[in-house]
C-alpha cells in the first residue's frame, strides 16, 4: 500500500471511522487493524505513539471461525499515562467470511469519570439540615411529605389517583400543614389540582378520616407555632343555653 494506492479497506471503512472519531473526538481513539499482517492501517484520534504500520499484536484471527462473533467489548484497557478506557472491536470480514480487518474503538473513560464524580460531590448532602431554621418553615414540611409519597410510590404529582391525593393530605394534616393559612393554594398548587379539587378532598377526608400509616414513613415533624397566621376556625352552631332549675316560692 503506497500513498498513491491507497489500501482499499481504508478507502472502504475510513468514511466510517472518521464519522466515529468526530463524534466522539477528541475522547475516542479510532483504529483500523489489517488481520492479515497484523498491522495497523490507518488511525484517528491517537492515543499513544503508534502509526500506520505499526504491529497489531491481534492474535490468531484466523482461528475465527464463520460462526464466531465479530464484536466484542465493551472491555477495560489500560494507558501508560494511567487512563481506563473502555473498547469495542469488531471484526470485517470479505466476501467468503474470512477476517479482513479489524476496527477497533477506545473511549477514554477519564472525562466521563470526572464528570461523574463531580455530580455526585453536587447532589450529596454535605450537612444536615439546620432545625431551627427550619422548624417553623410549613411549605419544608408540605414539601418533605408530598415529594417523600410521589418518591416512595414512582408517579409524579399529576398522575396520583384520588386515593393517593386523600393520602397525602392525610400525611399533611398529621405534619400540621393544613392547620396553616393559606396551606390550602400551596398544597394545591404542589399537587397540581385546582384549590376546590382539595377542598373536595379534604371534605372527604373528614367524613371518613382512616388510616394509611406507613411503617416506613418518617414521623411528621413539629407543627406550626399556634401564635402563626393560622385560619380561624369555622364558626359552628351557636350553643343554646342550659335550662335553669325552676325553684318554688
Amino acid at each position: 500500500m503506497t500513498p498513491e494506492t491507497p489500501d482499499p479497506r481504508v478507502q472502504a471503512w475510513s468514511p466510517v471511522c472518521q464519522a466515529v472519531a468526530l463524534l466522539l473526538g477528541p475522547y475516542a481513539e479510532v483504529v483500523l487493524h489489517d488481520a492479515v499482517r497484523d498491522e495497523v492501517l490507518a488511525i484517528w484520534n491517537p492515543m499513544t505513539a503508534r502509526a500506520p504500520g505499526d504491529p497489531s499484536l491481534l492474535g490468531e484471527l484466523d482461528r475465527l471461525g464463520p460462526s464466531a462473533p465479530d464484536v466484542y467489548g465493551p472491555y477495560p484497557k489500560l494507558l501508560p499515562d494511567g487512563r481506563r478506557l473502555s473498547s469495542v472491536s469488531a471484526v470485517l470480514r470479505d466476501a467468503d467470511g474470512t477476517p479482513s480487518a479489524v476496527l477497533c474503538v477506545n473511549l477514554d473513560r477519564g472525562p466521563l469519570e470526572q464528570a461523574s464524580a463531580l455530580l455526585a460531590a453536587f447532589a450529596a448532602p454535605t450537612a444536615p439540615r439546620p432545625a431551627p431554621l427550619f422548624e417553623r418553615d410549613w411549605t419544608e414540611r408540605m414539601n418533605d411529605v408530598i415529594g417523600g409519597y410521589v418518591r416512595a410510590h414512582g408517579r409524579p404529582p399529576e398522575r396520583l389517583t384520588r386515593e393517593d391525593r386523600i393520602a397525602v393530605l392525610r400525611r399533611l394534616d398529621r405534619a400540621g400543614v393544613l392547620a396553616v393559612r393559606r396551606a390550602v393554594p400551596a398544597v394545591a398548587t404542589a399537587l397540581k389540582v385546582s384549590r376546590s379539587t382539595v377542598y373536595t378532598l379534604l371534605a372527604d377526608l373528614k367524613a371518613d378520616p382512616g388510616d394509611d400509616l406507613d411503617p416506613t414513613e418518617p414521623e411528621p415533624g413539629p407543627h406550626a407555632d399556634p401564635r402563626s397566621d393560622l385560619d380561624p376556625p369555622e364558626p359552628g352552631p351557636t350553643p343554646r343555653p342550659a335550662a335553669q332549675p325552676r325553684t318554688t316560692r
